[in-house]
């Protein structure tokens, strides 16, 4: 699964263009069940080491974010954005219907790229997709963003911390963090700000019940 081609042919045949619950206004290509998808593709894929498919799934803080946005378009409209961990490019999506051009979407998936493009394409706006970890070089980063949107990143520690990192230093370059999260083990939580909160629902087979609190904040600078 090489080319794109052959990448975007694996996310139709394996997912169903639909309404997110609580941003019904955007669709994406989503998995109807989560653990068939999972294992299949972590079978086929694991061979050619490509992670899980974190974009085939409308995740809890990607959803409350994406709300966010597209009810205060104020905040990214006419600025730079950057989307990172951005998944199925759900809060891009999001950010780019609310007037925030240009609109970076970041994620380490070839898939994730995929499915960004053709999820962006189904809702008739532009995203430019980079395959890339910003994560490695936290410090070299210049202020390029004026608003940076992160959903459910905070679920492992090593990720988290790397994540905090490389955020700590944007947020002291001037740029906005708003963070979506339905309080993973690692958020940073003395460093935020609570904006608003949601019940997003959300997949039983990947989550602990079928709605999950879940809450958009501001990442205050140290």
């Amino acid at each position: 699964m090489r080319s794109p081609l052959d990448r975007a042919a694996f996310i139709r045949a394996n997912t169903r263009l639909r309404p997110v619950a609580l941003v019904p206004e955007i669709s994406l290509h989503l998995a109807d069940e989560a653990v068939p998808l999972w294992q299949k593709t972590e079978e086929e894929l694991a061979a050619i080491g490509l992670p899980p498919p974190f974009w085939a799934f409308a995740w809890a803080g990607g959803q409350a974010l994406a709300r966010y946005v597209s009810d205060n378009p104020e905040i990214v409209a006419g600025g730079r954005v950057l989307d990172l961990g951005a998944g199925s490019g759900l809060v891009a999506i999001a950010a780019a219907r609310a007037g925030a051009a240009p609109v970076i979407a970041v994620d380490i998936d070839a898939l994730s790229e995929s499915a960004i493009a053709l999820n962006a394409e189904a809702n008739g706006v532009h995203v430019e997709c980079l395959v890339t970890d910003l994560l490695d070089r936290p410090g070299s980063q210049p202020p390029r963003y004026d608003v940076i949107l992160v959903g459910d990143l905070f679920y492992e520690q090593t990720t988290a911390g790397r994540a905090l990192a490389f955020l700590s230093c944007t947020v002291a370059a001037g740029a906005r963090i708003l963070i979506g999260d339905p309080g993973r083990a690692y958020l940073p939580d003395e460093r935020l700000t609570r904006l608003a909160e949601y019940s997003v629902p959300v997949t039983r087979d990947l989550e602990d019940s079928d709605i999950k609190r879940t809450a958009v904040f501001a990442l205050m600078p140290e």
